[in-house]
């Protein structure tokens, strides 16, 4: 069978199974969306911004475990979608961009609408391909998601001249690909599984660290029966939560510089730390030559590269995270049960420091309370609706007072801190998952970045709730200020922003806006029962709350910031 190049890409993701596609269309990449027009299979959703296009796939491939797919035309197209390439290479997010490119005989002229993608995203992509043979791309499509779903995920770009999708070429989609540079190695070592082990039976002061790798890996079954096996305490990291539920009583909470008292001292005192799919970050660790100075460490990860990079790994064991826990839960039917005496007295210590209640926090009857707007939230789903975040102190929020019991339920931008991300990764969420509650935890900063896909949501009928956190500041810049800029707080406070009820209801949606405490979990309530609708709640904040506990940037793990009424006042320097 001949088909153009332009048919051949749209034939190769039907042949992938491909659902949806997100895009805008533009001039080099015309004959593909002439394709799509003759093909009934492929669902593309047209965004308003090739940003919003990218964060949509990724909210799609997060929260349905499926590579995202992305179609951008050349030059700007392109660029506007780097930043969302970027966000989904930081947190391992599989995904296939399909870039159209001025054609080859113009490549290296300055064209028009020319721009070295390849080169401008070759620093934040798993892999990029520019295709100069019609008769090889098939195969490089094929190439691309192996690559983007293989392995430590991320996002792979696929650069297609107009020219190339023009002419034509025999059509064969393979089964399968081998590249001979890339093998992951998939099962864990198992002298080294056994070490691990061993290691764990002897600690005195253990805790399992879990990170990002677990949700990816589809691990949560596997590490749930883990970690309850040995009765040990589990923290997890941002991206990691929902791998083990957070209702039950062995989890301590989130770590690292928003993480829970209990949490970050545990791991300061801990005598082994089990990482599972956790690489352990500056946002984790804080100091690193501060950090967990008794602890010996086993960690566990699908990337080499990650082992070691940022502490030193005693027993690093190599394999996919699922496949490994897998392999140890095995492996521990060999050795001696596990003896809960000898961690009663850790347990107990772990419990004092819980004790102190790191995350309360005082209500107004005047002034709404953003934590107050996320424990509503959690009681209003049941816990169950999927979250999508953009980025500041409402992310920091919604991961402290959601308290997610599967994974895959929080969508966040972990990695480069995305503002802009929330909307249209919850769109994506909505159409992976059509029926399920899907809520975006917002601020006034962050909503604005792309607020322009509430017209996509529209369109396709994506009755996402946005919940707009508005304090009427870059919040958490404005934390950071008032902690170590003496309250200098430089172009952070918003004195222009929009009538949110307005904006909304000219997008055709359901606008709100809530200002009394009282109303919040009734204006909530009304919103979710809202089925078919997008409601935008426009939910006034008081202005002076902060992000507790903090690390301060520069400070030792255990060196915290607690609530004034809690332990001590801020310290450290940004």
């Amino acid at each position: 069978m001949e088909l153009t190049g332009a048919e051949i890409v749209v034939q190769s993701l039907h042949d992938e199974g491909v659902e949806f596609v997100f895009g805008y269309p533009g001039g080099a990449a015309l004959h593909i969306y002439d394709a799509i027009y003759n093909h009934e299979h492929i669902n593309h959703i047209l965004t308003r911004h090739e940003q919003g296009a990218t964060h949509a796939a990724d909210g799609y491939s997060r929260s349905t475990g499926k590579t995202g797919v992305v179609l951008v035309t050349s030059g700007p197209g392109a660029t506007n979608a780097v930043t969302g390439i970027a966000t989904a290479y930081m947190d391992s997010i599989p995904m296939v961009v399909i870039t159209g490119q001025v054609p080859t005989a113009l490549i290296g002229y300055d064209s028009f609408q020319e721009a070295d993608v390849v080169g401008i995203t070759r620093p934040c992509v798993k892999h990029n391909f520019l295709v100069k043979n019609v008769n090889n791309l098939a195969e490089t499509i094929k190439k691309a998601f192996h690559v983007a779903e293989t392995g430590r995920p991320g996002p792979v770009l696929v650069d297609v001249p107009k020219d190339i999708t023009a002419q034509k070429a025999h059509y064969h989609y393979p089964d399968d690909v081998t590249i001979r540079s890339y093998q992951p190695k998939i099962k864990g070592n198992d002298r080294q599984i056994k070490k691990g082990l061993e290691m764990l039976q002897a600690a005195k002061r253990p805790i399992i660290y879990v990170g990002g790798g677990a949700v990816l890996a589809n691990a949560a079954e596997e590490l749930t029966h883990f970690v309850r096996d040995t009765g040990l305490p589990i923290t997890q990291t941002l991206m990691g939560l929902g791998a083990y539920p957070a209702p039950d009583s062995q989890f301590i909470g989130m770590l690292g510089m928003h993480g829970t008292y209990e949490a970050n001292m545990a791991m300061h005192e801990a005598d082994l730390i089990f990482a599972i799919g956790a690489r352990f970050d500056d946002r984790v660790t804080g100091d690193l030559n501060k950090f967990a100075p008794s602890a010996k460490v086993v960690q566990i990860d699908i990337d080499p590269a990650s082992i070691g990079k940022n502490r030193k790994a005693d027993v690093p064991i190599v394999g996919d995270v699922k496949v490994v826990l897998t392999q140890m839960i095995e492996a521990a039917k060999q050795l001696p049960d596990y003896d809960p005496k000898q961690t009663e007295d850790w347990w107990k210590t772990i419990k004092q420091w819980q004790s102190l209640d790191s995350l309360g926090f005082e209500l107004d009857d005047k002034l709404i309370k953003p934590q107050q707007v996320v424990k509503d939230l959690y009681e209003v789903t049941g816990g169950d609706a999927f979250v999508t975040s953009d980025v500041g102190q409402h992310q920091m929020w919604a991961a402290q007072y959601y308290h997610f019991k599967e994974p895959r339920k929080w969508i966040n931008s972990g990695g480069l801190g995305t503002m802009g991300f929330g909307l249209p990764a919850a769109m994506g969420v909505q159409f992976g998952n059509p029926d399920a509650d899907v809520a975006c935890i917002t601020g006034d900063g962050s909503i604005l970045m792309c607020i322009q896909e509430l017209a996509t949501c529209l369109q396709y009928g994506m009755p996402v709730k946005v919940l707009c956190l508005n304090n009427r500041y870059l919040g958490m810049v404005r934390q950071w200020q008032e902690f170590f800029y003496e309250r200098r707080y430089s172009h952070t406070y918003m004195d222009s922003l929009p009538d949110f009820v307005k904006l909304t209801e000219s997008f055709g949606h359901v606008g709100m806006r809530v200002e009394n405490p009282a109303d919040v979990k009734g204006a909530l309530q009304e919103a979710f029962a809202l089925k078919d609708r997008l409601v935008f709640m426009d939910i006034v904040t008081d202005q002076s709350e902060n992000v507790f506990p903090m690390i301060p940037s520069g400070a030792g793990h255990a060196e915290m910031t607690m609530r004034p009424d809690k332990l001590n006042s801020p310290k450290g320097a940004a």
